[in-house]
């Protein structure tokens, strides 16, 4: 091939993007210690504003996944307790951490949804081993939770939820209204014996793990109406999604790309589900981006070149050409 050849410059194009995009994403890997570093958001279950809005998380956006320890995320309960050294943390235009978490730890599509409060045993006992039943009848198995003689598998008769008031229960009351725990608004009018903020009630949780909910789902937790009243739950292969446990999450919601992510769900045609819940101003903002990256080569050539014809180096040679020409 010649030095001029087509096909090799091509080539040499080619392996330039390549090198670029594993440049980015090796910098994006070291930064959130996960991979892949950036999810997709699908579905319009964190949005804040029908019409978009930057700070909150609509669909078409790209998230980068931060990977951190699972006793190190914030709860919105933790978030919004004075006494807590957390108080005041939010992320993504609410108190508390976004996560995003395998259901029941199965693969498929994964959730991202806030942490609203995490259920924490209290009082336990040694499991019977031997036993069909290993727990007493008004305990909790937790086949996971490591007991007192160092075994997977605990009997849980208690729970504290920290960032409210609840302490040492065997259910789980918890009313977001200001009294048990700050107020969280459910943004729906209360009818039928359904509050207009959140209410866990006397919940017995399947083992410990976190409580969580999409910004935009006015209520309807991820753990079903065993949690909270009406709420439809997210399923999976095993049935409704349980508390999340620490090892379920892939990792904490950090920094917004936002609208790019769009171009991934545009793939699957108009009809697919992400493609329908991505807000109207996002689709605008995705063509000014693709134009502004199509035109600025050509207007940054311009400028460059306007800039260099007026430099006294250019003006002397243009003078030299025009006396040359005059002669």
């Amino acid at each position: 091939m010649s030095e001029h050849d087509p096909l090799r410059t091509l080539l040499l194009e080619l392996a330039l993007a390549v090198g670029m995009i594993a440049c980015l994403v090796g910098a994006m890997f070291i930064h959130t210690g996960s991979m892949p570093p950036l999810v997709v958001v699908e579905s319009k279950s964190m949005i804040h504003d029908e019409g978009g809005e930057m700070g909150s998380i609509d669909a078409g956006d790209l998230i980068l996944v931060h990977d951190q320890p699972g006793d190190t995320i914030v709860t919105y309960a933790e978030a919004t307790d004075p006494s807590n050294p957390a108080y005041g943390y939010a992320q993504h235009g609410l108190e508390g951490d976004v996560i995003i978490y395998a259901k029941n730890g199965e693969d498929g599509t994964p959730i991202i949804h806030r942490a609203i409060m995490r259920v924490v045993a209290e009082e336990t006992v040694l499991p019977n081993r031997e036993a069909t039943s290993p727990c007493p009848e008004e305990a909790t198995y937790d086949a996971e939770r490591i007991a007192e003689d160092g075994l997977p598998g605990s009997c849980i008769l208690t729970w504290s939820v920290p960032g409210t008031s609840v302490s040492n229960v065997s259910n789980i009351t918890v009313r977001f209204d200001g009294s048990d725990a700050a107020y969280y608004d459910c943004k729906r009018p209360a009818h039928a014996g359904i509050e207009s903020y959140l209410v866990v009630e006397q919940w017995t949780p399947r083992h410990e793990g976190m409580l969580t909910l999409g910004d935009n789902n006015k209520c309807s937790v991820d753990q079903g109406a065993e949690a909270v009243r009406g709420s439809a739950g997210v399923h999976s292969a095993s049935g409704v999604v349980g508390p999340v446990r620490d090892t379920w999450v892939l990792g904490v919601a950090g920094g917004e790309i936002p609208w790019l992510g769009t171009v991934k769900l545009m793939v699957g045609g108009p009809d697919s589900y992400g493609t329908r819940d991505v807000p109207s101003s996002s689709f605008i903002a995705l063509f000014a981006v693709f134009g502004a990256v199509l035109l600025a080569p050509q207007a940054s050539e311009k400028v460059f070149r306007w800039w260099l014809n007026r430099s006294p180096e250019m003006m002397e040679v243009a003078k030299l050409e025009r006396d040359q020409e005059a002669s």
